[in-house]
């Protein structure tokens, strides 16, 4: 494996996001779940109303 170079005058910056509170929650359930039954529980992506916000 290789590493990757910046290109001169560029940073490569990843900084990680704070989660909202439902990505918490379904973070929590999804852990719970699998700490319970040994499954992988399937997830669902929340439906976006017209102005981009979760419903």
């Amino acid at each position: 494996m290789g590493l990757i170079r910046e290109p001169e005058g560029v940073d490569f910056v990843v900084d990680p996001r704070p989660l909202k509170d439902w990505e918490k929650k379904q973070l929590s359930d999804i852990i719970a779940h699998y700490k319970k039954t040994g499954e992988i529980k399937k997830i669902s992506n929340p439906q976006k109303t017209k102005k981009g916000q979760t419903v």
